[in-house]
């Protein structure tokens, strides 16, 4: 792990708390990086780690989440991506480099066709391209289809931090990929006193989120880049199942051609490790890399 700064900046509402990892030398560029819906800014701790100095790389709490979870609604992407632009706005950041994962690939993508001077070219890591969605499902059982277990989360208490641990440890998804930084991520999110924590994350932030990622704004984003955008879409899914969220063919079947973005494969990751593993985070650390100094 690396040191980093916690920051605050003023948003609708109050106050979106932020994670910086200053670069080596005070005239590096930027890059802003959103984590996905139930996770927290220090999923990014490893490509922070791997970016050796490279570039600052900020990373807020969304809305509804650790150290954001205090802040009022209205909840939603659109909702993210105001706050982003209001987060480069407060910090004088212009045309920066704007990645995210999961869910935060949709903001990150929403953000900048809503706000096309305030950011660069894009990384979406595992997310960003939506598809409709089934009609005969309600809100709650769409929720459950998209993140499955970690819904289930949000609702249950740990004696302490250590069961805390031992309940993400057994997470399919990080099986022989546990390190000191994912514990800090998880930790971050837990919250209240022995032996009724819980997670920080707002159910009801969640669950609005979670249905927005199926708006038509949202959907359509990917088609309306400003920007050069890379996604880097991970071989496995969010239980280490051999089926990701994306393929050959559903990436096939969302017909991308005539937009800015380019799908690149990311083998031998899930879903959760292509951002926090090693090959992952070094994938997304050099590319933030080439697009900050383009």
């Amino acid at each position: 792990m690396i040191p980093h700064e916690e920051i605050k900046v003023p948003v609708a509402g109050g106050e979106l708390a932020a994670v910086r990892w200053p670069a080596a030398g005070p005239d590096a560029p930027v890059v802003v990086a959103l984590h996905g819906i139930t996770a927290n800014a220090l999923s990014w701790g490893p490509v922070a780690r791997l970016l050796a100095g490279r570039v600052t790389l900020i990373a807020p709490d969304l809305r509804g989440r650790a150290g954001s979870s205090g802040l009022p609604g209205p909840y939603g992407i659109a909702g993210h991506a105001d706050d982003v632009a209001a987060l480069t706005e407060a910090l004088g950041l212009d045309r920066v480099v704007l990645a995210g994962h999961s869910m935060g690939a949709f903001v990150a993508a929403l953000a900048a066709v809503r706000h096309p001077d305030r950011f660069g070219p894009l990384l979406l890591v595992d997310g960003g391209i939506g598809f409709p969605a089934p009609t005969h499902l309600t809100p709650d059982e769409l929720m459950t289809a998209v993140i499955g277990p970690a819904m289930d989360r949000l609702s249950m208490t740990f004696a302490d931090r250590a069961a805390y641990r031992a309940f993400w440890q057994a997470h399919p998804a990080f099986a022989g990929a546990w390190s000191d930084e994912v514990d800090a991520y998880i930790q971050r999110d837990l919250t209240g006193g022995e032996p009724a924590m819980h997670s920080t994350c707002r159910i009801e932030a969640v669950r609005t989120d979670g249905i927005g990622l199926f708006d038509e704004e949202v959907l359509s984003a990917v088609r309306k880049l400003p920007a050069e955008a890379t996604l880097l879409w991970a071989a496995r899914g969010l239980m280490d199942e051999e089926q990701g969220l994306y393929d050959e063919q559903r990436l096939a079947a969302a017909d991308l051609g005539g937009t800015r973005l380019r799908p690149v494969a990311v083998p031998d990751v899930n879903h959760y490790t292509v951002l926090t593993g090693e090959r992952g985070g070094r994938e997304i650390a050099d590319r933030l890399v080439a697009y900050a100094r383009a």
